[in-house]
């Protein structure tokens, strides 16, 4: 059975964080590869809350194009392809169905959520492990051993260190950038003709 590392999220876009984290992950561990899951754009407006969500098949195209390169890197599209949001443990039990062992992959955010935000942790655990990668400041061995509910999973928890440049990365910051990006581009086009617009664009970009 090949092992490798479920990496779950929006991807909303994807970063440079995410994946110079998963190869550092998998490369830690021992993994043959990371498999990254997308959820679901509906899922990600409706149930997370965010303000924003690039479609399905934005976000999918995105994560193939960044895998083209990578031999490392595999995505799949089954969560998108469901008729609602599969739980963590589901996809898991659907991969290991096609003969991949999956630990989940996660950030140290995400630990801290698992009592309350999740189902079926301690199979998760238990079944497949669970790598954490600290994100800020964050603490999570401290955690591990001082909160009653992660002491029990504790065992089957392995943090990875992550490189501290990488920690400060995310979507967010992406998603800000890109809206600073296109209402700047609409001030310019206010203050010159759509002809010399055209013109500065494609000087900016030599």
């Amino acid at each position: 059975m090949t092992k490798a590392l479920a990496f779950f999220g929006a991807f909303n876009p994807p970063t440079q964080a995410h994946l110079l984290l998963a190869d550092h992950a998998r490369t830690a561990t021992g993994r043959e590869s990371v498999i990254f899951v997308p959820s679901r754009s509906a899922y990600i407006r409706d149930d997370q809350g965010k303000d924003y969500a690039y479609q399905d098949d934005v976000r999918l195209e995105m994560l193939q194009a960044a895998s083209k390169n990578r031999p490392w890197m595999q995505v799949t599209d089954w969560e998108m392809r469901q008729a609602s949001q599969p739980r963590t443990y589901d996809t898991l039990c659907h991969l290991r169905s096609e003969g991949i062992h999956a630990a989940l992959l996660l950030g140290s955010d995400k630990l801290l959520e698992l009592e309350t935000g999740w189902l079926h942790v301690k199979e998760i655990a238990g079944e497949f492990g669970i790598v954490c990668l600290p994100r800020s400041e964050d603490d999570p061995e401290r955690w591990l051993r001082e909160d009653p509910f992660l002491k029990e999973i504790a065992p089957w928890v392995q943090v990875i260190p992550s490189p501290m440049e990488m920690r400060h990365i995310s979507s967010t910051k992406v998603r800000q950038l890109i809206r600073e990006i296109e209402e700047r581009e609409a001030m310019l086009k206010q203050l010159v003709p759509p002809e010399i617009f055209e013109m500065l664009r494609k000087g900016s970009n030599t």
